[in-house]
């Protein structure tokens, strides 16, 4: 069993204090972002499924770099790693074909964390978030996903994480009128979506697990959804789903890898890409050239949305020898592959894609197998990043 890291009185007092007064105003429920259930004393360990900013003590944090490095000394040969990039998407295909839709849950938690997916709040944070109001947000149960990805996204309010990263939309307020004008003139073929106010992207969709608690969110909103997949067997499983709307709604097949493919949207159209768990399923070497591209087709403004695996997540620390395929990469045993992210890595990215950072956070929690009394350590990246406004003419 990990090792728990007893918090101090003092802190435990000043959290709870503050947690008691959010708990009034919000039913019961704990603020977002990313929980607020902390495990103050280890006996307590067992009374519930996740614990959320679990710190890890040195010695936890020793024991799962050796682990890291033991079960990547030994390395899947050169000549075979080749085709769990070029075959991916057979075996994601495989996947959904053995697994249909019962593999993953409906990510419930999305909204709470990723506010920017909601017309209407997305407005709200642009206009009024560094007007100093708080903003209040109500957690559900945690979503899941490959490798029970339970948990939604720390520490930082959402209040002065737009607070700070909204200045800059509003310095150029002005040229908002006018960039939306050019947008709408470039809009000039006709295509899904095409007269949507407020335009979403699902990069990696799957079988929907994501797309249908947004969908169920947005109808009569002016809203309009893309979602897509490069494995054709999960497309068909979304578009036969009871919720799907074409008329909210366009889900298609397409490779994000393939540098060639097109989008039915024209660049510059998008105000939020979301992806989740989508880039750790791709090669190292072409993740950057990937979100360089998805960027183009973002909006001045428009924001980039990411959950994924963080490093020394439990899922990475359980592989065995001879998975790994390159530093922190791996294949599991049905072909797919999995890489396991850093703050430093995922900040890079998208910077490097020429975007700024709203929110960067590493997600660590507890979670608790109360049937065997096991304790796993999770660790998941949260991020957003947003497309800057041009400076204002001369």
């Amino acid at each position: 069993m990990h090792t728990v890291q007893r918090l101090s009185p003092a802190i435990v007092a000043k959290v709870f204090s503050r947690l008691a007064m959010r708990l009034n105003s919000t039913g019961g429920r704990p603020p977002a972002p990313l929980g607020a259930r902390f495990l103050t004393d280890p006996d307590d360990i067992f009374k519930h499924n996740m614990w959320d900013h679990v710190q890890w003590t040195e010695e936890e944090k020793e024991t799962a770099r050796q682990k890291a490095k033991e079960n990547s000394c030994v390395r899947i040969p050169l000549n075979e790693q080749g085709k769990y990039d070029t075959e991916a998407c057979s075996y994601w295909d495989k996947f959904y074909e053995m697994h249909q839709d019962k593999f993953f849950k409906d990510r419930k938690w999305l909204l709470l964390e990723f506010p920017e997916l909601l017309p209407v709040r997305a407005e709200s944070i642009a206009t009024d978030g560094c007007q100093g109001g708080q903003q209040t947000v109500h957690p559900q149960p945690r979503g899941s996903g490959r490798d029970t990805e339970s948990g939604h996204p720390q520490r930082c309010s959402l209040t002065q994480q737009h607070r700070k990263t909204d200045s800059s939309a509003r310095q150029h307020s002005c040229r908002r009128e006018e960039l939306e004008n050019d947008d709408s003139a470039a809009q000039t073929a006709s295509f899904p979506g095409q007269h949507a106010s407020f335009r979403i992207l699902e990069v990696g969709c799957g079988v929907g697990n994501s797309v249908f608690p947004v969908v169920n969110s947005i109808k009569e909103t002016g809203a309009f959804l893309y979602c897509c997949d490069f494995s054709p067997r999960a497309i068909q499983l979304v578009k036969d789903h009871p919720d799907y709307d074409h008329s909210v709604c366009h889900a298609f097949v397409h490779d994000i890898c393939e540098e060639v493919a097109s989008f039915p949207f024209p660049p510059q159209s998008l105000d939020v890409i979301l992806a989740v768990f989508v880039l750790s399923s791709i090669h190292p070497e072409r993740m950057q050239a990937v979100v360089n591209r998805l960027s183009t087709y973002l909006k001045h403004g428009g924001v980039f949305l990411l959950r994924d695996y963080g490093r020394y997540d439990f899922s990475q620390l359980r592989f065995k020898k001879g998975r790994c395929l390159s530093e922190n990469f791996y294949v599991r045993g049905d072909g797919t592959c999995v890489y396991f992210f850093t703050k430093e890595e995922v900040h890079n990215l998208f910077v490097n894609a020429g975007l700024e950072e709203v929110q960067n956070l590493e997600d660590r929690r507890l979670q608790v197998n109360r049937g065997k009394k096991v304790a796993m350590h999770r660790v998941w990246m949260q991020s957003k990043y947003r497309k800057s406004y041009p400076p204002p003419p001369c």
